[in-house]
């Protein structure tokens, strides 16, 4: 997929671009809530079916055509399913726009939202992302701006300590929200403005991921090209729990994630720091572990960590740029 180039005939204000995977009806909520934003922007709305098999093409598509949002709302049909970059590839690439505009299929914009993110991304043409607020639908605050991951927050993660998360709170990946401006390095790609100039400069998301970290390595690689991150409250959106993947769910409960997970993980740790940094962060996380052991001479309990993750944070260590469905648990 390549980015539309800057000169087209014709450059839509905002593409919004929807992935939809067997989610259709949360797919068509999220589309409303964004026709109901757009007002008289020149905004449209790409919905990229990632090969659903389920009905979903069928349903969205008597949705757009029974509503006369044709001129508006766009349905694309992947080959495959092209997972999560792969589907935004191809939602940005439809059409061509002064900004993108990623957001999940279980995610709704609340009123005012695309006047106060473009308001917020023109008055800073330095800045390539624009983060909203995003809010739980039980009402809490999601976390959604981070520091990148590193050996030292693989430490930090591995050990659950609290007096180790103290000592080295200036490598912890989560932020506190709201965040101070010049911590944020990445943000979630769950409802996130990109500049198209950015986008034209960087090229398409790196589509061997397949779900996961794949936010990361973009802002990552935004940032050596000198883009950043600008965090607009103002501008908010409501994330519903567990919509459309189980991996929050398991690691809540410390089950099996899944390999695609850990996958993506050696991906975007090789490419950031190399395979001695890779190998850096699983020791650092194999030493946090040993600190979380150590409880037992307190007599206190050790926090687990999720099944199996002892051995899956190897996954595709010796082919870290190995696509990463091909990976099995």
């Amino acid at each position: 997929m390549t980015i539309p180039p800057a000169t087209p005939a014709r450059i839509a204000r905002i593409v919004v671009s929807v992935i939809n995977y067997k989610t259709a009806d949360l797919t068509i909520q999220c589309t409303q809530s964004v026709l109901d934003c757009l007002g008289g922007v020149d905004g449209h709305v790409v919905i990229v079916d990632n090969r659903s098999d389920d009905g979903s093409v069928e349903r969205i598509s008597t949705w757009i055509t029974e509503n006369d949002h044709g001129d508006r709302v766009h349905l694309v049909q992947s080959a495959t399913n092209s997972g999560f970059s792969g589907g935004h590839n191809q939602g940005m690439g439809a059409m061509p726009a002064e900004y993108y505009l990623i957001l999940n299929s279980d995610a709704v914009l609340l009123p005012g939202f695309i006047d106060q993110i473009l308001s917020a991304a023109d008055a800073e043409p330095a800045m390539g992302f624009f983060s909203p607020r995003i809010d739980y639908d039980d009402g809490g605050q999601q976390i959604s701006c981070f520091r990148f991951m590193s050996p030292l927050s693989e430490l930090i993660r591995g050990a659950e300590s609290r007096p180790v998360a103290q000592l080295l709170a200036h490598r912890r990946v989560a932020l506190e929200m709201p965040p101070e401006p010049d911590q944020v390095e990445w943000a979630s790609f769950a409802c996130i403005l990109l500049r198209a100039k950015m986008t034209r400069q960087l090229g398409p998301m790196d589509e061997g991921y397949f779900l996961y970290f794949e936010d990361v390595e973009y802002c990552w690689r935004a940032r050596q090209a000198g883009w950043r991150i600008r965090y607009v409250p103002q501008a908010r959106a409501i994330h519903f729990r567990g919509g459309s993947g189980p991996v929050k769910s398991l690691a809540k409960a410390k089950k099996r994630l899944p390999a695609y997970y850990y996958a993506s993980r050696t991906r975007v740790l090789y490419q950031m720091y190399g395979t001695g940094g890779l190998l850096l962060a699983n020791l650092t996380w194999f030493f946090g572990r040993a600190i979380a052991l150590m409880r037992v001479l307190a007599g206190k309990k050790v926090p687990p960590s999720n099944q199996q993750e002892y051995r899956d944070i190897w996954i595709n260590f010796f082919s870290p740029l190995g696509d990463s469905r091909q990976s099995k648990n």
